[in-house]
């Protein structure tokens, strides 16, 4: 019993943000937002995307001899 209201002490204080947080109760939020951002930062870029950046990148060179 103990046990589970430590738990939801914790997840209480969490949703409510740890002293001194600066963001407050938006702290899960920013959490929340902060992973979605590493997942899609983390995804491998699609082949068609990469080969138009690599050739925007040889045409850099290019556009500066100009």
């Amino acid at each position: 019993m103990k046990d589970m209201m430590k738990t939801s002490t914790a997840g209480s204080r969490a949703r409510r943000g740890a002293p001194g947080d600066p963001l407050g109760p938006n702290s899960e939020i920013g959490r929340k937002l902060k992973q979605y951002y590493d997942e899609l930062v983390s995804d491998d870029v699609p082949d068609r995307f990469a080969q138009l950046l690599a050739q925007l990148e040889q045409a850099e060179p290019a556009r500066k001899k100009d």
